[in-house]
């Protein structure tokens, strides 16, 4: 317990510190972003989630340490796959935020970001446990097919529903607190050698991210999330646990894919403190709480996401502990 707290301080110490020296220089530099819920669109820092990665890579590597040094045992070949994938993954966020990258694209090339996954699955493990019909074996089809779409969806979903002050980090602390109890529960070091670091990475880039707005997190932070999440589920054979605390990600996308991904307005139009959907249009689920709330704060509606996504962890932790059926 003491090696998980001390993992935990020192990725929230790195990125609050991370942060503090990132924030100036992104805007020195230009690297900023509009703030398009907000009456003027002021410019913020932009590509915060590069605090987001220092941080959860420190969290991880001081793991690494107790287990070179101080008999922490965990699986260290899984983890150093986990951290290949997930630098991918940053790495398309990068070049996403930079380049603007076409949307076909990012959907694409995180399949490739599975490899160093699916090179230490071929010796593991290849069945899942779905809920209601138990464990199935995929063989195979789990190493090369599951696996790199597991990867390539966790990343993307995490990067759609994004663009309110608060709302990525705020989700993503309460889904990997979640995720880390259910691994805690039935004792499965790995993956918390992951939702640890990122859960306080997350925790204190909250502090510049949460509005008004310091920082953005960018593509880079978005799509680091999702591939973590991916990452830690997989190695830790909880797959429908992951897909189940997406939930609110995949409705999400399928409003969007019914608006055929939408590129502009997917925002809130501002007017008296509230957000409102564009046009009075429904492109998103952030606009479907909008028009529901008839007009919402920026705050609340984050706020609205993050009370939601603790219903739902609520509901997998509920039903995972009722059947007492783990991975």
């Amino acid at each position: 317990m003491i090696a998980y707290i001390s993992i935990f301080l020192f990725s929230i110490a790195v990125t609050f510190i991370f942060s503090h020296f990132l924030i100036p220089r992104l805007k020195r530099f230009g690297i900023i972003g509009k703030d398009v819920n907000k009456p003027g669109n002021p410019e913020v820092a932009e590509m915060g989630g590069f605090a987001i990665v220092a941080g959860f890579s420190a969290g991880v590597f001081l793991a690494v340490f107790f287990n070179t040094f101080f008999g922490f045992h965990f699986n260290l070949i899984f983890i150093l796959a986990s951290l290949l994938t997930v630098y991918v993954i940053s790495f398309i966020g990068i070049l996403d935020d930079l380049l603007d990258i076409p949307q076909w694209l990012k959907a694409i090339v995180p399949l490739f970001a599975a490899v160093p996954l699916i090179a230490v699955e071929a010796v593991g493990n290849t069945s899942m446990f779905i809920p209601f019909f138990g464990e199935i074996e995929f063989g195979i089809f789990y190493i090369l097919l599951l696996i790199p779409l597991g990867v390539a969806v966790s990343s993307n979903l995490t990067n759609m529903l994004a663009g309110f002050n608060g709302m990525e980090a705020g989700m993503g602390i309460v889904i990997f607190s979640f995720a880390s109890i259910l691994a805690y529960i039935s004792g499965n070091t790995e993956p918390l050698i992951l939702f640890i670091p990122i859960i306080g990475a997350l925790l204190a880039f909250s502090y510049f991210n949460w509005y008004p707005a310091k920082v953005f997190p960018g593509d880079i932070g978005n799509l680091t999330i999702g591939g973590i999440l991916a990452c830690g589920v997989i190695i830790g054979n909880m797959e429908s646990i992951g897909a189940m605390l997406l939930i609110l990600y995949v409705l999400d996308f399928f409003i969007k894919l019914y608006n055929k991904f939408p590129s502009k307005n997917w925002w809130g139009e501002y007017r008296d403190g509230k957000l409102y959907p564009p046009e009075n249009k429904v492109r998103g689920l952030a606009q479907f709480i909008m028009k529901k709330f008839n007009g919402i704060s920026e705050k609340n509606l984050t706020l609205v996401f993050i009370f939601l996504q603790i219903f739902v962890g609520l509901f997998v932790l509920s039903y995972f502990l009722y059947f007492k059926t783990f991975f």
